[in-house]
């Protein structure tokens, strides 16, 4: 990647950060302009519950962005998993819109590795619309590291932009910041020999995952 796309592919990435960001920012100054007007204590306190709720899901979305886009973990070339599956929880459990399973027995990952399930998990987190159980796993082969995402829900809507980005349809130039994620995923994976699969939804499951050779 040129030096020119790497700042532009970094500005996608930031415009995605900040449009999730959005919501949970703008609930907080809502909440605290409306706790400077009101002076029934039942509501003031429903303010403050508000204005904890937004808090809580801006940490976790920073949270989980930090190791998702940024330099994960610091300078060191692994990452703690439970790091990663607090980030995974804090930004869909919080809710309890949708449930996390968690079969990754590694201590840590590289950071390669870590990137790709993160983006994974955001991608098959986001298409289950009306909720339901995110499972994600993790194998270390004698040839490969595997990464495998299930997401199970009444409705499952996958972009075709994201599944477009996700097999490397997508040139770089004609990303958007909604499919800079995905494009990641398969940046990352093919950097490292790797491959990016993805299923039809199909009785309400999706699976995505990624098969990393060991040694690239």
């Amino acid at each position: 990647m040129a030096a020119g796309d790497g700042i532009e592919f970094a500005s996608l990435l930031c415009s995605r950060l900040c449009h999730d960001l959005l919501s949970p920012v703008g609930a907080l100054n809502n909440g605290i302009e409306l706790l400077a007007d009101e002076h029934d204590p039942e509501m003031r306190a429903r303010c403050l519950d508000l204005l904890a709720e937004s808090a809580r899901a801006s940490a976790n979305k920073l949270k989980f962005f930090r190791l998702a886009f940024g330099a994960a973990g610091g300078f060191g070339d692994s990452v703690d998993t439970r790091e990663v599956r607090a980030a995974i929880e804090g930004l869909f459990g919080g809710d309890r819109r949708i449930q996390v399973g968690w079969m990754v027995g590694d201590a840590s990952l590289g950071k390669g590795p870590i990137k790709i399930l993160l983006n994974l998990a955001l991608i098959a987190g986001d298409a289950l619309v009306r909720g339901g159980r995110l499972d994600i796993g993790v194998e270390n082969g004698a040839t490969a590291t595997e990464i495998v995402i299930r997401s199970e829900g009444p409705r499952i809507v996958l972009d075709p932009e994201l599944r477009t980005a996700l097999t490397g349809g997508t040139a770089q130039e004609a990303l958007t910041p909604r499919a800079s994620a995905a494009w990641l995923v398969w940046h990352l994976a093919n950097e490292r020999g790797g491959e990016v699969m993805i299923s039809e939804p199909q009785d309400g499951v999706l699976m995505v995952g990624c098969a990393i050779p060991h040694g690239s």
